[in-house]
């Protein structure tokens, strides 16, 4: 009877509580659903601003001892989804201004290594997407340049500028811009917004998530919702500010005062014509003839190598062009660029008269009386002052002059009447023949 008593009171009531404990249809949805709704409710965009940026402060420690302190500070476990692809809406020089602020802040930051401006790019653009940042490129790369300490990126106030890069490395930290600008996202770093080498420890980086690491740097993210994929939404916004103090490198950063070269209109080449010609050559041969070397298609060479006839890509605004020289003039005493986009472009040498009318941008420079001038199409790129254009070489039928008038040749001393006069010349007279009088005497008669 007590084995009957047992299963009574303790079997059937564990039988119970498993009927009621077993998986039912739809439960796993109804799980989810809770998890999605937690996770929303953390993905809410908190009512307080969004974070401070700090100034770039670190503690003063020795290299080993900032490489050990930060293999201490272990990885964050949550996830590292990749950035949205960034695309550029600006204007034309808006892009040609954000490309070389962020061309600089890549080869300033990471050295000519391609991978770490990758990861420097990402960063730039993850930060002009966060509203806790400028609302431009330029803006973010450049954020509290005017301080000695406290700048964003450190290149931008420690004298970093002053060293100029090789013509190879700044060609391709551009085309890596150039990239970033226009969708191309560097996985790895996903939505950090903030970076350290390994030998430093910022003030910062014990606050903030440490999620990856690119060679030597280390990459960071807010915590919490600030850190999280919906706070990056915000686009570009605003025209892309002028840096005066890249506009050595830039020709798309020249116009302000004292960024442009003594003597020379301040949107022409990087540097003076004398400098220019004092730098390494680069060698540009006939096997570079058809490929693209400093953005451009080389279509020909003039016999001397001191002319250079290339295609100018469609995408590049007018006011970069003059940065080829950089490319085809450096190390040259006599140079000289043409350049079309579109239209007549020519396959090579000689050039007919519509090629030349065609013509977008011409460079020429001759150090020996230190000419150096750059000029645009104006009837195809309008330029602020005339100084600027080209002259037209529209061709033009002249008139044959009429038939010149036969003019005696002159006497040398002698007065020429200016008018003609018609003189008739009749034979003289024959003389009359003297008439002789007869002298009469007279006679007395005789015998009176």
């Amino acid at each position: 009877m007590w084995l009957i008593w047992l299963l009574l009171f303790v079997g059937l009531p564990m039988a119970v509580a498993g009927w009621e404990s077993r998986p039912r249809a739809g439960d796993a949805a109804i799980q989810r659903d809770r998890l999605t709704t937690l996770a929303a409710a953390r993905m809410r965009r908190p009512a307080i601003p969004p974070p401070a940026v700090e100034p770039v402060e670190v503690f003063a420690l020795g290299p080993d001892q900032a490489r050990d302190l930060n293999a201490k500070i272990p990885f964050s476990r949550d996830p590292n989804p990749s950035a949205r692809p960034f695309l550029f809406r600006g204007s034309e020089t808006d892009l040609a201004r954000a490309t070389d602020c962020l061309a600089a802040a890549q080869l300033y930051e990471a050295g000519d290594d391609a991978i770490g401006e990758q990861a420097v790019a990402q960063v730039v653009l993850n930060r002009v997407r966060h509203p806790a940042f400028p609302k431009t490129v330029c803006g973010v790369v450049f954020q509290g340049q005017e301080r000695t300490t406290g700048c964003q990126f450190t290149f931008s106030c420690d004298g970093a500028l002053a060293r100029a890069p090789s013509v190879t490395a700044w060609e391709r930290a551009r085309e890596i811009a150039h990239g970033a600008l226009a969708g191309k996202v560097f996985k790895a770093v996903g939505y950090a917004t903030h970076y350290h080498t390994d030998w430093v420890v910022p003030y910062w980086s014990g606050s903030l998530d440490k999620i990856t690491a690119v060679g030597t740097h280390l990459f960071f993210r807010w915590r919490g919702w600030w850190g999280t994929p919906p706070a990056f939404r915000l686009g570009e916004a605003g025209s892309e500010p002028l840096i005066a103090r890249i506009a050595r490198l830039s020709a798309a950063h020249q116009g302000l005062p004292g960024s442009g070269l003594p003597g020379m209109p301040p949107v022409l080449a990087t540097e003076a014509a004398a400098a220019l010609a004092a730098r390494p050559e680069r060698v540009i041969g006939s096997d570079s003839l058809g490929k693209t070397i400093g953005g451009v298609r080389l279509i020909a060479i003039a016999p001397g190598g001191r002319s250079f006839l290339v295609e100018l890509n469609r995408s590049s605004p007018p006011e970069s062009w003059p940065a080829l020289a950089e490319t085809f003039c450096a190390g040259r005493p006599e140079c000289r660029i043409m350049g079309w986009r579109g239209g007549a472009v020519p396959t090579g040498l000689p050039l007919n008269d519509a090629q030349l009318e065609a013509m977008s941008f011409a460079y020429i420079h001759y150090v020996g009386n230190g000419l150096q001038r750059a000029l645009w199409n104006c009837s195809q790129f309008p330029r602020p002052t005339k100084a600027e254009c080209m002259r037209q070489r529209v061709p033009t039928v002249t008139p044959a002059p009429p038939p010149a008038a036969v003019i005696a040749p002159s006497l040398d001393g002698v007065r020429r009447k200016e008018r003609f006069e018609t003189v008739k010349i009749a034979p003289t007279p024959p003389a009359a023949p003297p008439i002789v009088t007869p002298k009469v005497t007279p006679v007395t008669p005789s015998g009176s």
